[in-house]
């Protein structure tokens, strides 16, 4: 049968809106076979950098433009051999940076946290050691420190608060004479402030001992004169032999070369205790298994000339002021050292034990008229110690004059003892 319908020439179909899917990948050929370019491309696929291969193709697909070619061709050269493409340059201007998305603004990267100077590597150290310092020397005066302290806590100022800090001060060894210039200063600005707070009171009564105690404070003069001989007495069981050793290593952090003399020739405990603090300070020891004291002293006095050292230390015999001959002993022990070095003894040093009280008074004023001191090192201020003795040395009681203090030492470690200061020791003093 016939159609009735008569039949439409199909229309051209319109261009796909998308692009077409890539084609499949063409067949791998076998290894060393020709391959020859299709006569006509894929009329889906669109045309790349490489020129059409013929009018039929081009006129199907025109080829895009080459982007890269505009900078550096990459088309052959004339006489290369086919399939050869030259390679693109490098270009010779610098890269552009990439330029961010229109619209969205460069994120600036977070400044860097600055860190807090630290403090000084030295300065840590040494501020908490002076923290604990005071603390121990404020617990080693707590004997003192609350029987005076505790005088200002809820009372009026009147004059039973002068009668008891003059019984106080007094407890304390501070002696008759410091305790009565130390009350009368105290009423003087009492009066002139007109302070009637006993909080006040207190305040102005440590400011009082560190007036009085100042005259006592002088640094020791380390490096004044090479070798700085330094003779020290004592009686027994001062803590002289101890002292020595914590003095070496404070020299010797300080800078100074040190030598030791064990003058203490009668006690062989004494010789052989120095000896192992000089083991354990690196120092060098001059010792005698008996024999003259002042032979010691001699000998270690020219060693240390010879050896060019800092200091040299000269321990002596403990003894009483009472035992007259050993005295005299000690006495000949210091014109001795004269003989090696007409200066020498540059420095004279008595060891009081803090816990004496005020028969730390009795052996200053002996050893003084022996061998002529110029310092003291108090000792043993951890104890029962009042503290008060130093008060009545600054004061001049009982015939002694006013020695300067150049150390204190609170305990048995190397850093227990420290220079003498003023005011650390009136604030311990009157907690």
């Amino acid at each position: 049968m016939f159609s009735i319908f008569k039949r439409k020439r199909p229309q051209e179909p319109a261009a796909p809106e998308a692009a077409p899917a890539a084609p499949a990948a063409a067949e791998t050929p076998p290894a060393g076979a020709r391959v020859d370019a299709p006569a006509t491309p894929v009329a889906d696929t669109p045309a790349t950098n490489a020129p059409a291969t013929d009018a039929s193709a081009a006129d199907a697909a025109p080829a895009m433009p080459d982007v890269a070619g505009l900078q550096d061709s990459t088309l052959a050269a004339p006489d290369a051999p086919a399939g050869y493409v030259e390679p693109i340059a490098e270009p010779d201007v610098p890269l552009v940076p990439e330029v961010p998305v229109m619209g969205a603004l460069p994120v600036a990267p977070e400044p860097e946290p600055v860190p807090a100077e630290p403090a000084p590597a030295d300065q840590a150290p040494a501020a908490a050691a002076k923290k604990s310092w005071l603390s121990r020397l404020k617990q080693g005066l707590s004997r003192t420190g609350q029987s005076i302290g505790g005088l200002f806590v809820g009372v009026k100022v009147d004059e039973a608060l002068f009668e008891d800090l003059e019984s106080a001060l007094i407890m304390a060894d501070a002696g008759m004479e410091a305790t009565g210039r130390l009350i009368a200063a105290l009423r003087a600005r009492v009066r002139k402030d007109r302070i009637e707070d006993a909080g006040q009171v207190k305040a102005a009564l440590r400011d009082l001992l560190a007036e009085h105690l100042a005259p006592l404070e002088k640094s020791f003069p380390l490096g004044s004169v090479q070798p700085l001989v330094v003779m020290i007495a004592g009686v027994n069981g001062a803590g002289k032999t101890t002292s020595i050793g914590k003095l070496a290593n404070t020299f010797q952090r300080q800078g100074a070369s040190v030598l030791l003399a064990a003058g203490d020739t009668f006690r062989a405990a004494a010789r052989e205790q120095l000896v192992e603090w000089g083991a354990r300070n690196n120092v060098t020891v001059i010792a005698q298994d008996g024999g003259d004291p002042a032979a010691v002293a001699f000998d270690a006095v020219n060693a240390g000339r010879a050896r060019q050292a800092g200091v040299v230390m000269i321990d002596t015999a403990g003894r009483l002021p009472t035992q007259l001959h050993l005295m005299e002993e000690l006495k000949k022990i210091r014109r001795v050292i004269g003989k090696a070095d007409p200066a020498a003894p540059h420095e004279v040093l008595l060891v009081i034990d803090g816990n004496t009280g005020q028969n730390a008074i009795a052996q200053i004023r002996a050893f003084d008229a022996a061998i002529g001191l110029t310092g003291l090192v108090v000792t043993k201020l951890d104890g029962t110690a009042k503290g008060g003795t130093l008060a009545a040395v600054a004061a001049g009681s009982q015939g002694v004059r006013p020695i300067p203090v150049y150390w204190i030492g609170v305990g048995e470690g190397l850093d227990d003892l420290q220079p003498f200061v003023a005011r650390e020791f009136a604030a311990a003093l009157v907690a």
